[in-house]
């Protein structure tokens, strides 16, 4: 670039810079709500906005429903094995006699993997997770279906919740990555056409259990 051209750009600068507004003054809301409410409920709310953007939520009495509402959902899809890292649902599989594995040569071409979570969010519809859990991170983005297990006791009403909750409960060692799946994997960058399952998961399911 010549002189005479930065130059040239230094002075368009100069003789815009007088006609900038100044930002507007930020004022504290401390009386109004800045989130909309969570209704009826926590778990209603949660299943109708997770419903909303093409997930599902099956909320269960108890385990023993979840265990047959996976079932159930397995035998639908046609599908017989679950891919699980999860040491304790994995004892919960083979308890009912679900075939699963974590064997790393199915990895890559499973159909339905199991996970665990750290909490579900009610306003959203979200579901947090994080490195620390014996799934790892990759089971939150490879498998086509993504199932979760999960219990009330982990639903709160706002991200701000989750995100305390996880900061008590890991101290001054936060897992690497803590992220928010919000319903199946999505884009609509082409054309404008959403589709589902572009970067993730095309299908995220949530087992809710009451108990």
């Amino acid at each position: 670039m010549s002189d005479n051209s930065r130059q040239e750009i230094l002075n368009r600068i100069a003789a815009v810079r007088p006609k900038r507004v100044a930002a507007v003054e930020v004022q504290r809301v401390d009386s109004e709500e800045i989130y909309k409410p969570v209704m009826p409920d926590a778990i209603s709310c949660f299943k109708s906005e997770l419903e909303a953007i093409n997930g599902q939520c099956i909320v269960c009495e108890n385990e023993s429903e979840i265990i047959l509402k996976i079932k159930e959902f397995l035998d639908s899809k046609g599908l017989s094995t679950v891919f699980c890292r999860d040491s304790g649902i994995a004892k919960t599989l083979s308890e009912a006699k679900i075939s699963h594995t974590n064997n790393p040569a199915d990895f890559e071409t499973m159909q339905v993997g199991i996970t665990a979570c750290e909490y579900l969010v009610a306003r959203t519809g979200s579901v947090l997770v994080t490195s620390a859990s014996e799934s790892g991170r990759q089971m939150n983005v490879f498998p086509p279906i993504h199932l979760v297990v999960a219990h009330t006791s982990q639903l709160v009403n706002y991200l701000t919740e989750a995100l305390v909750a996880l900061q008590n409960k890991y101290g001054k060692d936060l897992p690497s990555t803590i992220s928010t799946i919000t319903g199946p994997s999505r884009t609509a960058d082409i054309e404008k056409t959403l589709v589902l399952g572009a970067h993730g998961p095309k299908e995220f399911v949530v087992f809710l259990s009451k108990i």
